[in-house]
């Protein structure tokens, strides 16, 4: 059974820094690129980071570069965002996605860990 269980969300002050988890099961964890997206209220999903497979690129948003940083640990079928200097516009429930990096591209999706930012 696929399963992709995201962590580590929660309430922190503007400027604070959180650290995202995703643990992987029920697949090849280390055939799949993975990705971290976002949804606020009332706004479309949006793509926040990603990195390939082998964790040899990495690719983000423009409202996060130089801020969040992705990585994964292909042992621990892990992926991970570190965010640093938190704004309150980071504030959305965030997802764990995960899509095989050949054909049939599969794709799975967590359930979500919400970050919020507020003084």
């Amino acid at each position: 059974q696929v399963q992709l269980v995201e962590s580590g969300g929660g309430l922190v002050q503007p400027g604070g820094s959180l650290r995202l988890s995703c643990a992987a099961s029920g697949f090849t964890f280390s055939s799949y690129a993975m990705s971290w997206y976002r949804q606020a209220p009332g706004k479309e999903r949006e793509l926040v980071a990603g990195i390939t497979s082998a964790a040899g690129f990495t690719n983000y948003t423009d409202s996060v570069k130089g801020r969040f940083t992705i990585s994964r640990d292909n042992y621990k079928d892990t992926v991970y965002l570190q965010m640093n200097s938190l704004k309150p516009e980071d504030t959305a429930l965030y997802y764990c996605n995960a899509l095989r990096s050949r054909p049939p591209r599969y794709s799975y999706w967590g359930q979500g860990t919400q970050v919020t930012v507020s003084s």
